[in-house]
């Protein structure tokens, strides 16, 4: 049970990180300003192509590698599965991006639902916190079934903070939008809260999956990896650029990179 109740503390607290970015409805009451979001949305980026690196990619080789596997084959497989499962999540699951130029067609994606706007806001939110809550788990079940050795805690725990970091900013990215649709201000802080809920339900299910099956790991690693970068492709970056004035956006970029990679050298 160690592991899971590991992975259940890490994703534990980033889901109380982007619950606390979510009270933040309480206090503001309108959006966040363009570019603060698109700086949030940079940084995000940055922290996971960061944390698919150095967390989870070259875990994944190395942990092959010890049980005498080629090394890239779980990591190149893996990524592509992963790459493949959120883009039939993203093409299947109804969801709405905030529009925050007003400068693009602003319809829900995925198949055809009578879902309400709100829902579909809190379900793109959603979509992004499965992989880092798959990344996190892993992370820390990986700690766990090294021994708890203090190198492999420290990385896993430096993971939680990058993804906790900018999982607050996520969570008033969703429950301020919420607001301005008309939400109450308890039902906005919910739901944006719940938006996060998926990270220690799916953290939990794959380090399950995982325990059950140990030659998994490297390639439910390097799986988390592929999803995270899909997100980050697909959504974070060309969202960070909508509009004129981009460069909150890279900069914020470059900023979730560095300050990932030094939390993962560092504690790791």
């Amino acid at each position: 049970m160690t592991p899971i109740l590991w992975a259940a503390g890490g994703t534990g607290f980033t889901f109380l990180m982007t619950t606390l970015g979510a009270a933040l409805v309480f206090f503001f009451r309108n959006e966040v300003g363009q570019s603060i979001q698109k700086i949030f949305l940079g940084f995000a980026a940055g922290v996971m192509i960061a944390a698919s690196v150095w967390s989870l990619l070259i875990p994944a080789i190395e942990e092959a590698e010890s049980m005498g596997q080629i090394g890239w084959i779980p990591a190149a497989g893996g990524f592509i599965l992963g790459v493949a499962f959120l883009i039939i999540l993203d093409s299947l699951l109804p969801h709405l991006h905030p529009d925050m130029s007003h400068t693009r067609n602003n319809e829900a994606e995925g198949i055809s639902s009578t879902w309400k706007r709100t829902t579909l806001l809190v379900m793109a939110v959603t979509l992004h916190n499965i992989p880092e809550g798959m990344a996190v788990g892993l992370a820390f079940a990986l700690a766990a079934q090294q021994g708890g050795d203090s190198s492999g805690l420290s990385a896993a725990i430096a993971l939680a903070i990058g993804i906790g970091i900018q999982n607050f900013p996520e969570g008033a990215a969703i429950s301020l939008p919420l607001r301005q649709e008309g939400l109450s201000t308890g039902k906005a802080f919910l739901r944006g809260s719940l938006s996060g809920l998926v990270e220690p339900v799916f953290g939990i299910l794959t380090v399950i999956i995982a325990g059950s099956i140990v030659p998994l790991m490297p390639w439910l690693l390097s799986f988390a990896a592929g999803a995270m970068i899909y997100v980050v492709v697909e959504e974070l970056i060309p969202e960070a650029h909508l509009g004129e004035h981009s460069n909150a956006g890279t900069l914020g970029v470059m900023a979730g990179f560095l300050i990932m990679m030094i939390l993962d050298v560092a504690l790791g």
